[in-house]
């Protein structure tokens, strides 16, 4: 003989599960928007062939133009748009150095929310004497003009 089962204690716990379902939906990190990770991609593809051409103010254009940016490398914190610029001319153009050619690999673009993602990838700088290379984590923000880096650490 079959027993029929009550379906009454099974709503509570489909009710939780709904909940459960709903709530951890809604706090996921949200699904990363082709248009934006697309527009992060181009603003990186912008800075390489600034770089590559030389153009070291036009690689800077992917930065926050602020003096709250920050720029982390080893052991030196650099606040500010114009102190990153100073930094990069002292260490890639200073003393009729050539720039070299930069590329970068392994990108990861992970949204972190609408208007922010987090970057991770590795960078390379092929010079005449030597091929200099290393890691990065960027934060990108959306602002009104565009996506634009405003913390970068790099090694």
């Amino acid at each position: 003989m079959k027993t029929a089962l009550n379906p009454m204690p099974f709503r509570p716990l489909a009710a939780c599960f709904c909940l459960l379902w709903l709530l951890f939906g809604a706090i996921r990190t949200p699904a990363q928007p082709p248009s934006s990770v697309a527009a992060i991609r181009t603003l990186l593809d912008r800075q390489v062939a600034a770089w590559n051409r030389g153009d070291l103010e036009g690689f800077m254009d992917g930065y926050w133009r602020s003096p709250e940016l920050t720029f982390v490398s080893g052991t030196t914190v650099t606040k500010g748009w114009e102190a990153t610029l100073v930094r990069y001319r002292q260490r890639y153009q200073s003393e009729g150095r050539a720039m070299g050619t930069l590329d970068f690999q392994d990108l990861v673009i992970e949204m972190v929310g609408p208007r922010a993602a987090l970057v991770r990838g590795a960078w390379r700088v092929v010079l005449p004497e030597q091929i200099t290379s290393g890691r990065f984590t960027l934060l990108v923000r959306r602002f009104p003009n565009g996506w634009r880096i405003v913390y970068d650490h790099t090694s």
